[in-house]
């Protein structure tokens, strides 16, 4: 009773955060909906049509923001691993550690892009996808420490060192043994430094300088054109949806 009570739960919690979503594709159709009808009035293909006019740049934009957030990802992984690592085997002073590593998520997005922008601009880096990389990571990177920390756990780092007494390489024992026991923490990690880069807008419009990513293509369009953001909100739930299908098989076959 227990389990199948956990499972309706589930289900529920399920069903109500998406349900807010299913309305996206009937007001991406709805060429007229006047309150207050409760179906549109007319429907047509008006707002998936605009996804392909330049007027709207939705095609540079997804490739940008596939690119840059995909970069994002990669380079936050390499990164956070050997920090996660670390901080998962100390014990003085981790606690202090943590806060700075999130100290940059309690700053305004746009605050510290700007302050970026400025640097960028000496640099050279201005308005370049490197520069969009790394402004996203300052915010990505604390996030992906953070989740693959408990990777590292006790258990890990014993049968590591069982690995090693059996005499196993250490690619082998990062193949066989690591990677398998801290797949499901990698998965979740990947999984959420992907959506925050995916969705970062206001350190993407400070360092960005006018290059189209999604979020900056589609926040204009919700108060001027509910149908044409309801069809680019669509497009900007495809990719987090693969990537949470794509990490979820992933970490259940490692």
């Amino acid at each position: 009773m227990p389990d199948r009570t956990a499972r309706r739960l589930g289900v529920l919690a399920a069903v109500g955060l998406l349900a807010p979503l299913l309305i996206l594709p009937v007001r991406a159709l709805a060429d007229v909906w006047r309150a207050p009808a409760v179906w549109p009035q007319q429907l047509g293909t008006r707002g998936i049509e605009a996804l392909t006019s330049p007027a709207t740049n939705a095609g540079p934009a997804v490739v940008n923001s596939l690119v840059v957030a995909l970069a994002t990802t990669v380079i936050a992984v390499v990164l956070a691993w050997p920090a996660a690592r670390a901080l998962a085997t100390r014990r003085r002073g981790r606690g202090a550690l943590l806060v700075v590593l999130a100290a940059p998520l309690l700053v305004p997005q746009f605050a510290v892009g700007t302050g970026m922008a400025t640097w960028f601009l000496r640099w050279g880096l201005a308005d370049s996808v490197p520069a969009l990389v790394a402004a996203h990571l300052v915010y990505v990177l604390p996030y992906v420490v953070l989740l693959l920390l408990p990777g590292f756990s006790p258990r890990v780092v014993a049968l590591e060192e069982a690995a090693t007494v059996l005499g196993a390489p250490r690619a082998q024992r990062l193949r066989t043994v690591t990677l398998p026991a801290v797949a499901p923490a990698l998965a979740v990690a990947s999984l959420l430094g992907f959506v925050v880069s995916w969705s970062q807008y206001g350190t993407s419009l400070a360092v960005g300088g006018g290059r189209p990513l999604l979020p900056l293509v589609l926040l204009p369009f919700v108060g001027q054109d509910g149908q044409i953001a309801a069809a680019l909100a669509l497009v900007f739930l495809v990719p987090p949806l693969i990537a949470a299908l794509i990490a979820a098989r992933w970490a259940r076959h490692r």
